[in-house]
Formats: structure tokens, C-alpha cells, sequence
């Protein structure tokens, strides 16, 4: 029963953060939401930041899964890095909660960034054992530069300054995938 109502007050808190943002996440609504006492919440969670880190290790574990998944089912990394890109932007307030600093210690936000952090290194790395990522740059280089771009990319189209033309290319999925065509074209060159 406590699993479920751990679940139940972060499916809560992760509706809240949806609808109103982090202001509109207190642990009282969160409490009535979920369907228990106003005071259920604080016997899973030490404080707000404590039951918004677990929404935040959520959303990386989704994060992690869409790499995951991609990989088993034998899609490139571009594959997987639309479907990144596409969940951040429908989820922008979650987006840049599992971005924002971080005040604390949260060993499960510690534990999905680091498996969401993996899961990227090992597309990465099949990536460049198929020759289609260079070899000659080290792997945490090169996922870091497809997690910034992507980022970039995300909060560019978040603030407004992407697809003023609407052009295709300038969307966040072309600007990954043109991105990840340039470093394959350079693991081309240097083969």
C-alpha cells in the first residue's frame, strides 16, 4: 500500500507541475488529489523539493526508456532523440524540472540521471561501433554534445526562436537529426 500511495502522490504532484507549474504544487493538494490525508504526503516525502525530485527521476526514467527502447527495437540514435525531443516539448514544465539546480541530496533523481545518462552512452556507443558516429572522439564527448544540442534546440523552440519561417529544418527534430548526420558524415571521413 505505500508503493502505491508514493505513486499515487507523484502521479498527483506530476499533474499539478503540468497544470500550474512548480508554484502549483503544494503537498496539501498533492495530498487531496492522490485521494489521502493532507498529511499522507509528508510520510513519503521530507518536503516539496523531496516529491519534485521524484517527479523529476520519473521523467528521466521515461527519458532513459525512450533511448532503451529504441535501441532494442534497432531504431538509430536520431529515432530515439525525436522521440527526447518530442516528450520535452510536450512536457515542458517537467522538461525543465529535471534541469533545474538541484539544493540537496535525492538518491532516486540521482539514480534515473545517472540510468538516463547510460542509456544515452551505450546509443552513443553502438552508434560508433556501426560507424556511424566517429570513433576518434570519446563517447561522453560526443553524447554530451547531442544532449546540449538537444537541449539548446528545446529551449530555443520553448522561447520562441525556432521555425519563425516555418522551415522544416529548423525545427528541433531537424536541427538533432542534421546534427547527428554531421558527426556520421565525420565518422565517414575518418574511417
Amino acid at each position: 500500500m505505500a508503493g502505491s500511495t508514493r505513486q499515487a502522490l507523484i502521479d498527483a504532484a506530476t499533474q499539478l507541475l503540468d497544470d500550474g507549474g512548480e508554484a502549483g504544487v503544494t503537498l496539501r493538494e498533492v495530498g487531496r488529489r492522490a485521494g489521502v490525508s493532507h498529511n499522507a504526503p509528508y510520510k513519503h516525502f521530507t518536503d516539496k523539493d523531496d516529491l519534485l525530485a521524484a517527479v523529476a527521476a520519473r521523467e528521466l526514467d521515461a527519458y532513459a526508456r525512450i533511448l532503451i527502447d529504441a535501441r532494442r527495437d534497432g531504431r538509430e540514435l536520431a529515432y530515439a532523440m525525436r522521440g527526447y525531443v518530442a516528450r520535452a516539448l510536450a512536457y515542458p514544465r517537467r522538461f525543465r524540472l529535471v534541469y533545474r539546480p538541484w539544493q540537496g541530496d535525492y538518491d532516486d533523481l540521482r539514480r534515473a540521471a545517472d540510468a538516463a545518462w547510460s542509456a544515452l552512452l551505450e546509443a552513443v556507443d553502438v552508434e560508433r561501433e556501426g560507424g556511424k558516429l566517429p570513433a576518434t572522439v570519446e563517447s561522453t564527448r560526443v553524447a554530451e554534445l547531442i544532449r546540449a544540442l538537444a537541449n539548446g534546440v528545446i529551449d530555443l523552440e520553448f522561447a520562441g526562436h525556432l521555425n519563425k519561417d516555418q522551415q522544416a529544418t529548423m525545427s528541433p527534430d531537424g536541427l538533432v537529426a542534421d546534427f547527428l548526420a554531421l558527426l556520421g558524415d565525420q565518422a565517414g571521413v575518418q574511417r
